[in-house]
């Protein structure tokens, strides 16, 4: 297997295993979609961490193997590509990715369908398609457009440059970076944590900010109204709203 999933105690670890560097084959990318369709549907599963392992997250797209598909073979493969990226970004679960060594191509755009990343210190970042004289295809351009601004994004896209993990947390591509033996400890802990949340309402959240950034605020406004009342209909509003009027904030215990 290309990549994996395992779950215990609410949280699923979605793991990439192509040895030495995760390169993004077209194998591994179809196998990304079936795991994130399936930790979109077990129950066991309340939060993901996106693993590269301890070495490399994932250094990019097989470039041996797109070298030798031609225009009408990327036709057809591109949508296949960006749907296994947006199955990633489109678990309704808060998804932590835990970004150790190199994330760049498509790895990057991996770490970019994540809800939050943590980096180690010896990770690197960056979109270096323009030197192969293309330009990101699984979700690059839009996804760190929306991250960290259109200019910036621009720079990283437009030069190729790797940034390191300190400049990846001041442009905001990162949340967090911690010593790289600590990387999947504190991203398994973050999602640990939000395991533990609402499951209805965190998915109620992610869909009303994911919608916002990509439509009108109205829509936007629109899809919060909506949640925002259908979640008064759920056991978890109850519980959360009774455990603070007996007990007070922070102290519901969600199901």
């Amino acid at each position: 297997m290309t990549a994996t999933l395992e779950a215990a105690d609410g949280v699923g670890t979605l793991s990439l295993d192509r040895p030495p560097m995760n390169a993004l084959d077209v194998a591994t990318q179809d196998r990304l979609k079936e795991l994130a369709e399936e930790a979109t549907r077990r129950e066991d599963v309340r939060a993901v961490v996106l693993y590269g392992g301890e070495k490399v997250f994932a250094a990019g797209a097989d470039i041996k193997e797109m070298q030798v598909m031609d225009h009408a073979a990327m036709i057809l493969r591109a949508r296949a590509l960006q749907d296994a990226f947006t199955a990633v970004a489109r678990i309704p679960k808060p998804v932590v990715a835990a970004v150790t060594g190199y994330a760049l191509g498509g790895g990057c755009e991996l770490a970019l369908c994540a809800d939050f990343r943590v980096a180690g210190e010896n990770a690197k970042l960056g979109q270096p398609e323009i030197l192969l004289g293309l330009i990101p295809g699984a979700g690059g351009t839009q996804r760190l457009s929306r991250l960290i601004g259109p200019s910036r994004a621009k720079d990283l896209i437009f030069t190729g440059r790797q940034v390191r993990a300190e400049e990846a947390l001041a442009l905001g591509l990162v949340d967090r970076v911690v010593p790289a033996a600590e990387v999947y400890e504190q991203a398994h802990a973050w999602a640990a944590r939000l395991a533990k949340g609402p499951a209805t309402a965190l998915r109620a959240a992610k869909e009303a900010i994911d919608t916002g950034l990509e439509t009108d605020i109205e829509t936007g406004l629109a899809v919060e109204r909506n949640w925002f009342a259908g979640l008064f209909a759920t056991e978890d509003r109850e519980r959360g709203m009774r455990s603070f009027v007996e007990e007070g904030p922070g102290k519901a215990e969600f199901l």
